[in-house]
């Protein structure tokens, strides 16, 4: 199982801030929140919201108000106008490590995440953390060879830091592949 929003928590926001560099306005009509917070985007639509992370007054040009931090590993924003997740309506948006997050008022993050058809990675009494892998895609950089992995994962878990709150978001990742798939040699490519 691939739950990575435990990691995402302990990380900063590393991925976001090998993008920070690009000084490129933000255009809101770019972004659909919802469709990153469901992992119906890509990592190029998620790094491409690294400006408003960086630059305070992108964000608020945006619409989103910076919160005070209350998680170490989140930096929480809200909204001006909400987004519907998964049929429900928020204004509370987080982003910790490589993921977007929406704070939903659930008490409870199990009917959610049994609803998604997550898999279990922690259900205690105090902690609950469920997860799947929604995308996998490899990529060759044809200069190196080397292959990529991009990859989405949906997470849904409650945290200490936000009582009766349910954290709903996807991870956008890019590793490395560990073992991949030597190339063709050039004579044995079909064209």
């Amino acid at each position: 199982m691939r739950c990575l929003f435990l990691l995402a928590l302990m990380l900063p926001l590393p991925l976001l801030a090998q993008a920070a560099g690009n000084e490129e306005k933000l255009d809101a009509s770019r972004m659909d929140l919802a469709a990153l917070i469901e992992c119906r985007r890509t990592l190029a639509d998620f790094h491409y919201l690294a400006p408003a992370l960086a630059d305070p007054l992108q964000a608020v040009a945006l619409g989103w108000r910076p919160l005070p931090q209350a998680n170490l590993f989140m930096t929480e924003f809200v909204l001006n106008k909400p987004v519907s997740v998964f049929g429900h309506s928020t204004d509370h948006i987080a982003f910790t490590g490589d993921s977007i997050i929406a704070i939903l008022d659930l008490p409870d993050p199990r009917p959610l995440a049994k609803q998604l058809e997550l898999e279990t990675a922690i259900d205690t009494p105090a902690k609950a953390m469920f997860g799947k892998e929604v995308s996998s895609i490899e990529d060759r950089d044809q200069a190196t060879g080397t292959v990529y992995i991009k990859s989405a994962v949906l997470n849904v878990s409650n945290v200490a830091s936000h009582p009766g709150k349910t954290l709903v978001g996807c991870s956008y990742s890019l590793d490395r592949a560990e073992d991949p798939e030597p190339l063709p040699a050039a004579d044995t490519i079909v064209p």
